[in-house]
């Protein structure tokens, strides 16, 4: 059949209204054990509910305890390798002690936005993809390849749907032609030197590790302290754990992305962004001297997290240990930033314990196809912005396909300011119901040039 043009698709109104009702379901897959699964198992029949031509002409299958997967045929021959768009449907807990402008359950709509836990990360992204779908099977559209959704309801504790999805995936030798999760966003004035917008997409994600050190010591009364206790041994590793910990080096994709923004530069911002993109050494060292967030982007990092130890204040704990989070350099190992933590540590009577750990992704190409086909879409649902490489610095549920899938990108097609991309996993989340039109559009105009 032939390919109807973007325009003749007339998206469904009140959008805003069913992402509402999705918020108003408290999926904290955190809390399952106290909630149970009624919450999830009602949000699976409100989809069918709120997506009823999906559901129609979509074969759907339920993978892993809260994995469900809908497949959509394209035209094409199913060798070619199919479209799978990635998103979850869980959300994190809520401090009841935070106060919260909307109850974060409420999935309040005021003022031209959608105000709840999930309204980014990630029922928004979630909506969004199945509007696109729902719109396309109302006019009629059928893909020019295989289209697959994975959504998983258990992202936000390390993904087993996900990673039952795709081992799935890979026992039936199904390759996707390409893969897009959530991750990045559209921003405003991403980096020092850059203005304007830009669609930030996750070529990469870093490896996540968490590791317990821990070590023993002589209790006792606190009036007679030794000189090195268990709780300032501890103290001292984590002290060794500094910024410095792990050397910066600067991946591919942010040498691309580097270039394109030069590219939109001027005068000597231009010539200093030129100059940044041809030299990866210059690049590490002017990144972390900015640290934070821009010194992620090129270096391991290292932060304690907790710290245990001590029945009593006037006690001497015999034992003490501190939990470190690492998010690992896509330049680096799992099994060498164990052994770099283990050096700068210097001390054998500090236990280091692996608890969880992922290797960082490969990058994923910028230069063919599919990265275009991206970066097309942006052009409609977002115009005037960039659209350029990054690396992802958080774990997503698309790790688990770029163990076989050559094309693994991470970008929810939404504008997210600094303020929003802050109250992910923290206070008043909110989405601008505009922006979710955006986001529609972005993913119809993603199926409609898929041939």
């Amino acid at each position: 059949m032939n390919r109807p043009e973007v325009a003749s698709v007339t998206p469904r109104p009140d959008v805003a209204e069913r992402l509402a009702r999705l918020i108003q379901i408290p999926t904290v897959s955190a809390e399952i054990d106290s909630r149970g699964h009624e919450p999830f198992e009602s949000l699976v029949d409100l989809l069918a509910e709120l997506y009823p031509l999906v559901h129609e002409h979509l074969s759907r299958e339920r993978l892993g305890d809260l994995g469900l997967v809908y497949r959509w045929r394209g035209r094409g021959d199913a060798d070619d390798g199919p479209l799978v768009l990635m998103a979850h449907f869980d959300v994190v807990p809520v401090d009841e002690s935070d106060g919260w402008t909307h109850p974060p359950f409420s999935g309040r709509i005021a003022d031209g936005w959608v105000h709840g836990r999930g309204a980014l990360d990630d029922k928004g992204p979630l909506v969004v993809l199945l509007e696109a779908v729902e719109n396309l099977l109302a006019a009629g559209f059928v893909p020019a390849r295989d289209v697959y959704l994975s959504l998983g309801g258990d992202e936000e504790c390390h993904g087993p749907s996900a990673e039952t999805i795709a081992a799935t995936f890979e026992a039936r030798g199904i390759v996707p032609w390409m893969v897009l999760d959530e991750g990045g966003a559209v921003v405003d004035s991403p980096l020092p030197m850059v203005t304007g917008t830009a669609a930030m997409v996750g070529v990469g994600e870093k490896g996540v590790l968490t590791a317990r050190l821990s070590t023993r010591g002589d209790g006792g009364h606190a009036s007679m302290p030794p000189t090195l206790t268990a709780v300032r041994r501890i103290a001292r590793a984590v002290d060794r754990l500094g910024p410095r910990t792990f050397p910066a080096r600067t991946p591919r994709a942010i040498s691309e992305l580097l270039r394109r923004f030069a590219e939109r530069a001027n005068g000597a911002s231009r010539t200093a962004l030129r100059a940044l993109a041809a030299s990866p050494r210059a690049t590490a060292q002017a990144f972390v001297t900015r640290g934070g967030e821009t010194a992620a982007l090129v270096r391991t990092t290292v932060a304690a997290t907790m710290l245990d130890g001590g029945t009593a204040a006037n006690v001497l704990p015999s034992q003490a240990s501190a939990t470190l989070n690492l998010r690992i350099a896509l330049s680096e190992t799992v099994e060498g930033t164990v052994a770099r933590i283990r050096r700068r540590i210097a001390d054998d009577q500090v236990d280091v314990e692996v608890l969880e750990a992922s290797e960082p992704s490969p990058e994923s190409p910028t230069d063919d196809e599919r990265f275009t086909r991206i970066a097309d879409a942006v052009a409609v649902s977002h115009p005037g912005a960039a659209t350029v490489p990054y690396v992802v610095f958080a774990a997503t549920d698309a790790r688990y396909f770029h163990r076989f899938a050559p094309a693994v990108y991470r970008f929810a097609p939404l504008t997210m300011s600094a303020a929003q991309r802050a109250s992910i996993h923290g206070v008043d989340e909110r989405v601008e119901i505009s922006e979710l039109e955006r986001g529609e559009l972005f993913h119809r105009t993603l199926l409609e040039r898929l041939g």
